[in-house]
């Protein structure tokens, strides 16, 4: 766990001018669990995905697009989500083999459009048919031009132990708007736990700066982060590092000041040598005169 946590915020554009709010974080949900808001919950989706899978061995189509539809009624993980709309285009293509309607094929390019919008790179399995595999290649090919979805998270160097972490999150490229929102998983380097954090991400072309909690430790260390972005349904779109690959935000540790060298005890002491150097020169100069002052008057009677 990362330490003292307080009022959660988010400071947008640069966070300039604003008021500083730390992130409050919680702890992270299992692999098998996602945040609903409130708690981690289960995650049902897997179950309906291999039913499709299975529907399409069959195959009855209808039933394998019904149980996507299930599968669709949650927030997905990027793999679960990636497989959801490649089984989509994958039957999708299939009707439109069967019968090649511009309705049948608009829903398979539809779908394949948004399988490369959350995985640019992914390619078809080598199973699947090649009615469907070149349904998709001919989607690709349209896309070649179009710009990824890309996230950048970056941070100011020489950052301190004891002090709250500024992390800025900036969008650089949504062409399909699916970078909506994000969680930051946080943990002190060395540590086993996750944290978590949710952000709104800002539009392309602007930032978003996040305040993350100071870390107590006695000597220097790090910050261990990586982040995964949502689309407006909470399905996972992009994944920036990884938990096994996280980033490393450094951490530097200042001893503090012995007591002996604070400006007070300095203060002190250099008041108590002032004070003994004049009293010893006062000492030293001060010395009773030879003569002793005054008259004498003699009166007579």
């Amino acid at each position: 766990m990362i330490g003292a946590l307080v009022v959660s915020g988010l400071v947008g554009c640069g966070a300039a001018g604003s008021a500083r709010r730390t992130a409050t974080v919680r702890a992270a949900c299992a692999a098998d669990a996602r945040w609903d808001g409130a708690a981690c919950v289960s995650r049902t989706a897997a179950a309906a995905l291999a039913a499709s899978d299975a529907a399409q061995e069959v195959p009855d189509m209808d039933a394998a697009l019904a149980a996507l539809d299930r599968a669709d009624d949650e927030p997905l993980d990027l793999a679960s989500h990636v497989r959801l709309w490649e089984s989509r285009g994958v039957v999708r293509a299939y009707l439109a083999a069967a019968e090649p309607t511009p309705a049948n094929e608009d829903a398979a390019r539809v779908a394949f459009d948004r399988l490369l919008a959350i995985a640019p790179t992914h390619q078809l399995r080598c199973d699947i048919s090649e009615q469907a595999t070149l349904r998709f290649e001919r989607v690709r090919a349209t896309l070649e031009a179009r710009a990824p979805r890309e996230l950048e998270v970056t941070w100011p160097r020489d950052r301190k132990v004891g002090e709250p972490v500024a992390v800025d999150v900036e969008t650089i490229a949504d062409p399909v708007g699916v970078l909506r929102s994000a969680t930051i998983y946080l943990r002190v380097r060395g540590a086993t736990a996750w944290d978590a954090t949710e952000v709104t991400l800002p539009p392309p072309g602007q930032r978003a700066r996040v305040w993350l909690p100071a870390v107590r430790a006695q000597a220097s260390t790090g910050v261990e982060l990586f982040a995964v972005a949502h689309d407006r349904d909470g399905n996972d779109t992009l994944r920036w590092a990884s938990p096994e690959r996280p980033r490393d935000i450094p951490l530097r540790f200042d001893p503090p000041t012995p007591w002996y060298r604070t400006w007070w005890v300095w203060a002190i002491a250099g008041g108590a040598v002032a004070v003994g150097a004049g009293v010893t020169t006062y000492a030293l100069t001060w010395a009773p005169s030879d003569n002793v002052g005054g008259t004498v008057t003699t009166s007579r009677r």
